[in-house]
Formats: structure tokens, sequence, C-alpha cells
């Protein structure tokens, strides 16, 4: 379970606004990637917390819900990069340019943060990397919660516009289902385009 050793190490440093960032949607073939970027406050604590891909839709709605109270002391943002701006940049660079943005967003201007993954190019304010972050350390846990919820929330408002994808069932990911509509209607607006999958389905339209 994440706990809040990596925050608690950087505030003996000096730092008191610590951010955690995750983002979540860089596999699927539909949608925008989605960033978030979470302060927690120095005395939050959770016993059910985790990285949002280990816990069940219903945990991680009543997570988002406490993560977001404007009573919980959390402050919290997110950023959406579409599925063109993934198209014409490539999803790494939007996956950066969403997670800068979750982080400048932020109501207080953090002094540091810990990011999911991998080093993020660009990004705004001194930062360390973190590889599995969200199983480490609950800013990012947190980060990665309203990440996914406010992604899954866009695609399922999409399920509404495109219903022939069944968006809602698996939120854009190349699943049998997905794939075999996307064979039978080709690319919708939100599909990826510079997509292996996608782009063999349009050939074969």
């Amino acid at each position: 379970m994440p706990d809040f050793l990596i925050e608690n190490e950087l505030i003996q440093k000096g730092h008191k606004y610590i951010a955690g960032i995750d983002e979540a949607g860089r596999g699927p073939l539909a949608g925008p990637v989605v960033a978030a970027a979470v302060i927690l406050p120095t005395h939050y604590s959770s016993k059910v917390l985790n990285d949002s891909k280990k816990i069940s839709p219903k945990v991680r709605g009543q997570l988002y819900d406490e993560l977001t109270d404007s009573k919980s002391g959390v402050i919290w943002s997110f950023s959406v990069v579409s599925a063109e701006v993934i198209d014409e940049i490539n999803i790494l660079n939007a996956t950066y340019r969403a997670m800068s943005e979750s982080a400048l967003s932020l109501e207080i201007e953090p002094s540091f943060a810990i990011i999911d993954g991998k080093p993020v190019k660009g990004f705004p304010y001194p930062y360390q990397s973190v590889i599995k972050g969200d199983e480490k350390s609950l800013s990012i846990a947190a980060a990665s919660i309203i990440a996914k919820v406010e992604r899954d929330r866009l695609m399922l408002k999409y399920t509404k516009q495109y219903p022939q994808y069944g968006f809602d069932r698996h939120k854009g990911y190349g699943t049998k289902l997905h794939l075999s509509a996307l064979e039978k209607f080709g690319a919708c607006p939100i599909h990826r385009r510079s997509f292996a999958p996608v782009r063999r389905a349009q050939e074969l339209i």
C-alpha cells in the first residue's frame, strides 16, 4: 500500500507543497489522456487509497468524492489532452503536456512534485520521478484516482455520442469488442488515428 514516506522526506528537506502527478489513458485507442495533480494535507491518511488500477470502480468513486470534497483540505486539478492533439504531437508528448498543465493548474504552486513513471520532459517544477509511484506514494495514488475517474466519466459521455463502440465497457482500450466495432464502423472523431490498430481498421473500410 502507498504511504507518505517520500512526501515526509521532502518535507524534512524544506518543501511545503508537494504535488503527486499521475495520468490515465496512455494506452487506449480512443479518447483523451488525462493527468491529475494532487497536494495532500500533511495529516492525510487512508486505509483504502491505492493505485487506481488495483481498486474497484465503486471504491474509486468513493475516494474521488472524498479527495475532491471542499472540506478535505486536498488541493487538486486535472488536465485533458484530446485524441486530436495526441495524433499531432504523439502520446508521450501529450502525456507530458497533460502532466505539466495539471501541475500548473493547481491553486497553490507546488515547490516540488513526485511523478509516476519516468522523467517528464519540460515539467515546470522541480520533481522526482518514481517507477510504480502510484503503489508507493499516497499523493501519486490520489492523482491516479482523480485522473482515472475524470477520464472514465468523459468516456461515458462519449458513449452517448458514439454508442456503437461500447466506450462505457472498455473506455477506449483495444478489447475484442472495440476492435470488432472499429472494423465494422471505422474510426470516430475521438479515435487516435496515429495508433496502429486504428490505422489498420481504417484501411479495411
